[in-house]
């Protein structure tokens, strides 16, 4: 597998390249090669004063390449210009990326359940799976928090195909995951299954699948508002990712998430997968 790592030389970036437990969780998945990426704005120019974006710029890459080296993966660098969440994707599908990473922490007090513009911007557009890694927030020298990325995964389905597109990650998450949480929320706004259909027995089918994989899972109904109650759900299980599929019914929906999604992902206390919809679909 091949991951983009995109990094704004922030100390978020920089945490989560630095993280052995971020690089050992990819490792485990599968990942063998990793694309360093760098966007400068179109509106960021080497001249302006009292920025030297250049040095910083080599700087850091030769740092995080070496660390990334080093921890045996085969490692390219990007430098480009332009829009970040566009040129990123459009480097993880000119490589062939099944993964694109990137760190997230919020701003301020007042902003710390809101990520990055770059952050949700790649989450409306990606498209190849995306996980919003998560940093410790209200430190100076921030980092990530050291639990292995996948070991607890809380996966959020309403057994749309997209949900079952996002399930399907298990096939590789799996060598890095030792408990699941299946949770389905049931509300009268959007019915995902036929009437008469039971989510319970639903969800004891997509366990039997991981628990034949040795993951220990269980499985919740819940009942409410869906991002509402995926967040409570994460409250309560603490897990270490929340895994979502993204929805795109239509050449619109395609461009955006579903708000359910970009709720979760912008909210959430930790980590987030999210699975975007086939471009085919």
């Amino acid at each position: 597998m091949i991951a983009i790592c995109a990094t704004d030389l922030s100390a978020a970036s920089e945490a989560t390249i630095e993280s052995e437990t971020c690089l050992e969780c990819l490792g485990r998945i599968g990942v063998e090669e990793i694309h360093l990426v760098t966007v400068i704005p179109s509106n960021v120019h080497a001249g302006m004063p009292g920025i030297d974006f250049a040095a910083r710029r080599e700087r850091a890459l030769n740092r995080y390449r070496s660390v990334i080296e080093d921890a045996g993966f085969d490692v390219e660098a990007h430098v480009v210009r332009g829009t970040p969440h566009r040129r990123i994707n459009g480097i993880a599908e000119a490589v062939g990326a099944s993964l694109t990473v990137i760190g997230s922490r919020g701003k301020s007090p007042l902003e710390n359940r809101v990520i990055g513009s770059t952050a949700r911007n790649l989450a409306r557009t990606t498209i190849v799976p995306l996980l919003v890694n998560r940093i410790e927030r209200g430190a100076d020298e921030p980092a990530v928090v050291h639990e292995h990325l996948f070991r607890r995964m809380l996966f959020a389905t309403d057994f749309s195909e997209n949900a079952e597109r996002a399930f399907e990650a298990f096939s590789y998450l799996r060598h890095a995951t030792q408990e699941a949480t299946l949770v389905h929320v049931e509300t009268p706004k959007d019915p995902a299954l036929p009437e008469g259909a039971d989510p319970e027995a639903r969800l004891a089918e997509l366990a039997t699948k991981l628990e034949d994989w040795e993951i220990e899972t269980r499985t919740a109904v819940r009942r409410g508002d869906p991002a509402n109650e995926i967040l409570a759900a994460e409250g309560e299980y603490e897990p270490t990712t929340i895994l979502v599929g993204s929805r795109g019914h239509s050449r619109l929906r395609r461009l955006l998430l579903g708000s359910v999604s970009e709720d979760i992902v912008t909210q959430a206390n930790g980590n987030v997968m999210l699975v975007p919809p086939s471009r085919t679909a």
